[in-house]
């Protein structure tokens, strides 16, 4: 080494710690790569994207060709930096220990920290980057690397240790959410709080969305028929449940699609028969209290169905539900809604809100951006109930968590109207 210019040994040092780091950026940047983007890429044909997929498929050989390499470049350095030392300083025993500490400052600065601490900011720049030089290094390296690994190999299983790399890892819901939710600039907001309530279908009910009993509109065909085509006339809803008999008795749900003929005859003047509306009703759809929405998603698809009558475990009917209800859920309020919904919520002068008792607990909190418990009462005068155990007086005050509210107006065992102040 003494004939060699010392300008050829630094520069030769320099080009060991420049490949040293470019080992610490090609490990540090394909160990942080986003695997599902990087997978994305490369089945859209990113040749840099299928490289580093096919190095990380084979972790154990691209470990140990950057290992290898690492090694080598960290021990080459080593020993130019005790020539180079000699040569400029002479032989000593402080030269030889300022020129250690000298070349692991470089080496843990230069080669090692800060290349991972970039490498790890801009890891898919990197890795795809590093993957067309370490790709054929992995090639060059092979026999050494398949050498040692039969030690490694060896010594894991000694350890009582298993690999596969080739195994697949499942992902659950929670973890699922939480990569949406932290997906930020990679997902628009509006997708990820879509694809955020579509995994939250699997943890409400229909009970958190259903359409309470005691709101149902209903046709009665116990009402004279001109009574009812005017009823279907000015209905806002196109399907409605029909009763007969005993309120309680549902006997199915009619289209008015399906009664338009009925409707056109009725404005002409031919008064239809009823025994012609009877044959337009379908039979009733029944589905349990408790059943989860994605489940019931599921169910309307597999009976091609749209509306849905919740009963309770007695056989007792406690509401209604429709795929739109649904739908609601995952991608917000539709633009259009019936005059009853949009009077459910007021705002007043002072930003404060009038509420309907009766309004889901569910919409408000979409609504108004509150956080009012849903994990019990499904409607508001349900959760202030439950707060005072009693029905309360009309102007009464109270705190629920961190939101105020009052009571405008209660009758009837019933909280009608209650104003929250944002």
């Amino acid at each position: 080494m003494d004939n060699i210019p010392l300008s050829w040994q630094i520069g030769l040092l320099l080009l060991l710690l420049s490949l040293t780091a470019f080992f610490s950026v090609a490990e540090t940047s394909l160990m942080s790569l986003n695997r599902y983007r990087m997978r994305h890429m490369a089945k859209e044909g990113h040749r840099g994207a299928k490289l580093a997929s096919r190095l990380i498929a084979q972790t154990d050989k691209t470990l140990g060709a950057i290992l290898l390499g690492n090694t080598f470049c960290i021990v080459g350095s080593s020993t130019l930096e005790v020539i180079i030392s000699e040569r400029l300083f002479g032989e000593g025993d402080y030269v030889l220990m300022w020129g250690s500490l000298a070349i692991t400052f470089a080496i843990l600065v230069f080669s090692e920290i800060s290349p991972k601490v970039i490498a790890a900011a801009h890891a898919e720049k990197l890795a795809y980057a590093t993957s067309y030089l370490l790709y054929p290094l992995i090639w060059l390296f092979n026999p050494v690397v398949w050498f040692v690994n039969l030690f490694v190999k060896a010594f894991v299983k000694l350890l009582g240790v298993r690999v596969n790399f080739d195994q697949a890892q499942s992902v659950t819901t929670d973890e699922l959410r939480s990569i949406v939710s932290d997906a930020g600039q990679y997902i628009p907001s509006q997708n990820r709080t879509i694809l955020l309530n579509l995994l939250d279908l699997e943890d409400i009910l229909v009970d958190h969305v259903l359409t309470a009993h005691t709101q149902v509109e209903f046709v009665d065909l116990d009402h004279p028929i001109d009574q009812i085509m005017e009823q279907l006339a000015n209905s806002r809803h196109s399907r409605l449940p029909v009763r007969q008999g005993d309120h309680e008795d549902i006997v199915g749900i009619v289209h008015v699609r399906k009664v338009l003929p009925l409707l056109r005859d009725f404005y002409i003047g031919r008064v239809p028969s009823k025994d012609l509306l009877q044959a337009a009703i379908s039979p009733p759809y029944y589905i349990p209290s408790g059943t989860p929405l994605y489940t019931q998603l599921q169910q309307f698809q597999k009976h091609h169905e749209r509306i849905a009558l919740v009963v309770d475990e007695y056989g007792e009917f406690r509401g209604l539900l429709t795929l739109e209800d649904i739908l609601e859920e995952v991608v917000g309020e539709f633009t259009t809604q019936s005059p009853e919904r949009t009077k459910d919520f007021q705002q007043n002068e002072d930003g404060s809100w009038l509420v309907d008792g009766s309004s889901q607990l569910r919409d408000i909190n979409r609504k108004l951006k509150l956080s009012l418990p849903i994990d019990g009462p499904r409607t508001l005068n349900g959760l202030i109930l439950e707060h005072f155990e009693d029905i309360p007086e009309p102007d009464t005050s109270f705190k629920l968590g961190e939101h105020r509210l009052e009571i405008v107006d209660a009758q009837d065992r019933i909280v009608k109207l209650v104003k929250i102040y944002l």
